[in-house]
């Protein structure tokens, strides 16, 4: 195994710093420039009904993505060179490991399920090939194995089902008839239903932006009724906007910014937009995490396995206890985009407290850093007592935990498939990884005020961003930019 560096080791490594900074006063200055959002928005092409082109018949999936690769030859080959296919990230040297390391959900955790490998069976439900196996290395070169549908089709008419296959008893051919651009239902398939269910681990992506009123969401709502795409330009099957709690570096030019269509300056209160150097659109803009649908916050692996009563949002014996919470005021930290800390397997715990999943790169002293909201997600998970490091069981099929809820068993499984070795003992330590919001903008008249993040009941910890205190006290006074 490598060798590894305690990350609260490191110098420069934290969540928060606590630093004076010089301070500077933002006169009015002239109005703000005319906003034109709409110029920023792509066009959507007039999309050739496939019902009279589409022939069949259809025996296998497979089937389906050779006769699409007819017309669009280079489609599967785009498709496996992005995330989408990898479920991992190029190599990246990261200052607590020796070698470059990669991350993505095929290989590393989290402190939702834990780990994908622990549950084929139902994680590659969503993952956009076809023909995944137990214990059988996957054949990522393959292009048949690509699956177009998951993207492209009616989603009344498609479905996924174990394993990443068709469901049973989809129409093949119907589904490949009605493919045409990406919708709502097509994207939030998988990632309205991340961790294990709608609205469970992100908060800010559920199942209602499927019909979406504006107080809601108002890109999404039914006045501007945005595609994902409108926002996530895709050029060549490469979709702009990857998100930071699974990566670590990302390329800026790779994501997607409020800026794309919005000027930075828009609003016409210059007192507001001198916030714009220190404060994400999305701090004011989000002031509440998971206002319909309540999102997961708190998940407990070591109360599984008792036969308690059972409710979906308290506790289910194969995976624990629960809190889901509605309207979750965020937890706000500076960040800057990318990750000052990913966990990566086989990285010690912290023995003296939390283990952070992730921590968000950025400080006050950061330039490209904003204050920025973010749903924490805590967690109680297994670790190993002897190599003082987290725990991926093998939770699914005949031997998983969910089948004997034998804790010994799931991680002897995990050693050969996840690659860590397991030294016979195990315990429980608390976790926490965050997850940004972006998602869920709410109409300007629900922005935060003065008073939510300022004075006695203000919502920011000021100091423990690295202010000297409430900076409305020295008379509208921000960070030197």
């Amino acid at each position: 195994m490598k060798k590894v560096k305690p990350f609260w080791l490191l110098g420069g490594i934290g969540i928060l710093l606590i630093v004076l900074v010089p301070v500077i006063y933002f006169w009015p200055r002239s109005a703000a420039p005319a906003d034109d959002p709409w110029a920023g928005l792509p066009q959507h092409p007039v999309h050739t009904s496939h019902a009279n082109i589409v022939r069949g018949p259809f025996e296998t999936p497979q089937d389906v993505t050779r006769a699409c690769l007819e017309c669009h030859p280079d489609s599967a080959a785009q498709i496996m060179a992005t995330t989408h296919w990898t479920w991992e990230s190029e190599p990246f040297e990261v200052p607590w490991r020796d070698e470059p390391v990669t991350i993505g959900k095929i290989n590393q955790i989290n402190n939702f399920c834990i780990s994908a490998q622990g549950n084929q069976r139902q994680c590659m439900t969503c993952h956009i090939g076809y023909n995944w196996q137990d214990g059988v290395a996957y054949d990522f070169s393959a292009e048949e194995n690509v699956d177009c549908l998951i993207c492209h089709a009616d989603m009344s008419l498609y479905a996924r089902g174990d394993y990443g296959n068709p469901a049973e008893g989809v129409d093949l051919l119907a589904a490949a008839r009605s493919v045409g651009i990406p919708t709502r239902e097509n994207c939030g398939y998988c990632h309205f239903n991340g961790g294990g269910g709608n609205d469970v681990k992100h908060g800010d992506l559920a199942e209602s932006l499927y019909l979406a009123d504006d107080e809601l969401d108002v890109h999404m709502g039914n006045t501007n009724n945005f595609l994902c795409t409108d926002c996530h330009i895709t050029v060549d099957h490469q979709i702009r906007g990857r998100l930071m709690a699974d990566n670590y570096r990302i390329d800026p030019a790779e994501q997607v910014a409020c800026t794309n269509c919005h000027s930075e300056n828009l609003h016409a209160d210059e007192r507001i937009n001198a916030h714009v150097q220190s404060v994400a659109c999305q701090t004011c803009h989000i002031p509440v995490i998971s206002p319909q649908e309540p999102t997961k916050i708190f998940w407990d692996w070591s109360t599984a396995g008792q036969d308690l009563p059972e409710d979906h949002y308290t506790y289910l014996k194969i995976k624990g206890s629960f809190v889901y919470e509605s309207d979750v005021i965020p937890q706000y930290l500076w960040f800057n985009g990318n990750l000052e800390y990913r966990y990566l397997l086989g990285d010690p715990i912290n023995p003296d407290g939390i283990t952070y999943i992730n921590i968000p790169a950025g400080s006050i002293n950061d330039p490209t850093a904003r204050i920025y909201p973010f749903k924490l997600h805590v967690a109680i998970q297994p670790y190993d007592l002897n190599y003082n490091y987290l725990l991926a069981p093998i939770t699914a099929g005949p031997d998983g935990y969910w089948t004997n809820f034998d804790w010994q068993n799931a991680f002897r499984l995990a050693e050969q498939i996840v690659g860590l070795p397991y030294s016979g003992e195990y315990g429980f330590t608390e976790t926490w990884m965050y997850w940004p919001t972006t998602h869920m903008v709410q109409p300007a008249e629900n922005a935060l005020q003065c008073a939510d993040c300022h004075g006695a009941e203000g919502r920011l910890d000021w100091r423990a961003l690295g202010y000297p205190g409430d900076p409305i006290e020295w008379g509208g006074r921000f960070r030197t930019p």
